[in-house]
């Protein structure tokens, strides 16, 4: 039997007979997951050690399969949304997002600037709750648990947010084709106004907590470093990306819903370490608030919270009850009799992780024929192996939490 069809613990135990034939020392084989609480998701790395140093480590994915793309081509396209929130679900709402503007694109929708301005500040929040998720979590990682605890009520404060706008907290799915299924309260916009009051200094808080800690430093600088070349050669995008110095954001590269209208810098890091990962979500963070900021203050007039197109947006259900016309229109949609354009596309946002891209072919009918979720933390986890080569075990977790790899979205 070929060694690469053998189970990776067989394979390291030819090479710890080898190791031992050859010098005498004395090798190991640990399980780092798939249920170690340091592995933030049901995924496994078989590590070949060396004391406490790793010599060789090969991942193993698809614990937590769920087959999503395969469900998604046998649901209508307005019950897809579901499926995307429980891929990142640290960040949910873009990735809803992202999903309506692939439809809208599909089908030629254009949606009205206040409405997408809106999805504009529901985007930015949840990369602020997704880099609060990342970064404290690192700082528990290395043993600091008072970070964590201190920012995650302003999670909460989010999640209050969010439950103002759609009704619900973690998995959103929110929006609709062509915009959101109701208008922003005025309690939406309280809640958000005091968030944009109270978190600035709590983040500073926190960055001054980690960024000049000496302990904090050791860990991570020059621990999981990759260079520029290396990242773009495994596909890295989004933060872990920038971290090595390459400033492409798809915000800027590719922009969708009016980011073009918005000021912000791209913050990059230099040595693509464990640190610049942790420096440039925490820089984010910063350019999330003023792109919020920003879009409040330039938000249009009006009440155009969704495009208008009966043919895909589900009508007031009280006017399905007395209208003939808007019960012809529910029908229509529910039982998939709306015909879609014959297409293949592919619609890219920025994701908390990097791209998050959907390819989407369709045939006609009211399900796609084909739809393929880009996954960032599934393209950057494979160079997960090569970044721990060489370090400590202790190294490997640090590695792993900067990295940001949710299982949601890497074993969809």
């Amino acid at each position: 039997m070929s060694e690469l069809l053998l189970p990776p613990e067989h394979r390291y135990a030819k090479r710890i007979k080898e190791q031992l034939n050859e010098d005498g020392s004395e090798l190991s084989i640990l399980n780092l997951g798939p249920t170690h609480p340091a592995t933030h998701g049901i995924f496994q790395n078989i590590l070949l050690m060396d004391g406490e140093r790793i010599l060789e480590a090969e991942p193993t994915i698809g614990y937590i399969h769920r087959a999503f793309e395969k469900i998604a081509e046998n649901r209508p396209f307005y019950q897809i949304t579901p499926l995307t929130d429980r891929m990142n679900y640290c960040s949910s709402p873009i990735n809803n997002m992202g999903w309506w503007m692939t439809l809208e694109k599909l089908l030629d929708i254009e949606v009205p600037k206040r409405a997408q301005y809106l999805r504009v500040i529901v985007m930015e929040l949840a990369r602020i709750t997704d880099h609060i998720i990342c970064n404290s979590i690192l700082g528990v990682d290395t043993g600091a648990y008072t970070g964590f605890l201190y920012v995650f009520q302003f999670r909460e404060k989010v999640y209050e947010i969010y439950e103002e706008i759609c009704g619900a907290r973690l998995t959103t799915n929110m929006g609709r084709i062509g915009g959101f299924e109701r208008d922003w309260s005025p309690e939406a916009f309280r809640k958000l106004d005091v968030f944009l009051e109270e978190f600035p200094a709590a983040w500073k808080e926190f960055e001054n907590l980690f960024e000049r800690n000496r302990i904090f430093i050791d860990r991570t600088v020059n621990v999981g470093a990759i260079t520029a070349e290396q990242a773009m050669a495994y596909g890295f995008t989004g933060p872990n990306l920038r971290a090595a110095g390459v400033d492409y954001d798809v915000r800027v590269a590719q922009p969708y819903s009016s980011y073009e209208d918005f000021d912000f810098i791209i913050p990059v890091g230099k040595s693509g370490d464990t640190y610049d990962r942790f420096c440039v979500r925490n820089a984010e963070v910063w350019e999330s608030l003023s792109i919020i900021r920003q879009a409040l203050a330039k938000m249009p007039e009006g009440n155009d919270f969704h495009a208008d197109v009966p043919d895909y947006y589900l009508p007031p259900k009280e006017d399905v009850y007395t209208s003939m016309e808007s019960l012809i229109y529910h029908f229509k949609i529910v039982m998939g009799e709306v015909p879609v354009p014959v297409a293949e596309i592919y619609h890219p946002v920025e994701g908390g992780n990097g791209e998050l891209g959907f390819y989407l072919v369709t045939d006609g009918s009211r399900t796609p024929y084909r739809l393929h979720f880009r996954r960032p933390c599934f393209i950057y986890y494979q160079a997960y192996p090569e970044m721990i080569k060489g370090a400590l075990l202790s190294d490997a977790i640090v590695i792993l939490s900067s990295l940001n790899v949710i299982a949601g979205e890497l074993d969809a």
